[in-house]
């Protein structure tokens, strides 16, 4: 028997796929003064070892504005807010904010107190894995909702109702419901009454709700409401249903 089984081909270990080493480098390097978070990586790339977090400072007129740790931190003492450093660097490299570094740091304020609120009345985000596959029905590229620090920048535009976080307003849409004010809403049905490459993602109608607009030109294409589920078992608080609606040609 053991003469007959045949032997496992040699696997090439999974260490075998990492990347070169890069070598450190004992450069003197000073965030924001002959280092920046976003200019190019040298030829090659290299490591820099720091022995504490580095903290980048930078000013917008009189307003100081730090970066750490991955976070990036106003200190205006009126419209103070902290966001993913990530964020803040996209967003004020925008063309549409180009020159008006102050409004941005106002809307942030705002869209950071807003998402507050939102939170604490129960509504959450899409991941950004549920984003992406919403956005490649239409093939979107631009995204209505969201927060300007929170909207993914996958999306070629993205905004909400009035307020344009980055891009032009134009384009197949996948639209974010409950991230809408009713404002917001309203206007967004009054435009996509002449647009067929949308794709909403909202809360599944509970009873004797008033039917939107969008459920009666679109058509569902996915929902997690179970519809087998006992009106017990649909009581019970196990997190909001969703379901999404795309546009459709008439």
């Amino acid at each position: 028997m053991r003469r007959s089984m045949r032997w496992e081909v040699p696997s090439m270990p999974t260490a075998a796929y990492d990347p070169g080493l890069l070598c450190e480098q004992e450069t003197p390097l000073v965030i924001g003064k002959n280092w920046f978070l976003d200019q190019e990586i040298p030829a090659g790339g290299f490591v820099r070892i720091q022995d504490s977090s580095q903290v980048c400072e930078e000013r917008v007129d009189e307003t100081r504005i730090i970066t750490t740790e991955g976070l990036t931190t106003c200190l205006d003492p009126g419209r103070g807010w902290t966001i993913t450093s990530g964020g803040w660097n996209f967003l004020k490299k925008q063309e549409c904010w180009e020159g008006h570094k102050q409004a941005l740091i106002t809307t942030i304020r705002k869209e950071t107190k807003r998402t507050e609120e939102f939170e604490e009345a129960g509504c959450r985000s899409p991941t950004w894995v549920v984003l992406r596959a919403l956005q490649q029905i239409n093939s979107a590229t631009r995204i209505e909702g969201e927060a300007a620090m929170s909207a993914p920048p996958f999306f070629q535009s993205a905004g909400r109702g009035d307020l344009l976080f980055w891009g032009e307003k134009e384009g197949p849409t996948v639209v974010i419901w409950e991230s809408l004010s009713e404002q917001e809403k309203k206007s967004w049905l009054e435009e996509s009454s002449t647009m067929h490459d949308w794709v909403v993602w909202c809360k599944s109608k509970k009873g004797a709700e008033e039917i939107r607009s969008f459920e009666l030109s679109g058509k569902e294409i996915f929902s997690n409401y179970d519809e087998t589920k006992s009106k017990e078992e649909k009581n019970k608080k196990n997190g909001s249903k969703k379901k999404a609606r795309r546009g459709q040609s008439v």
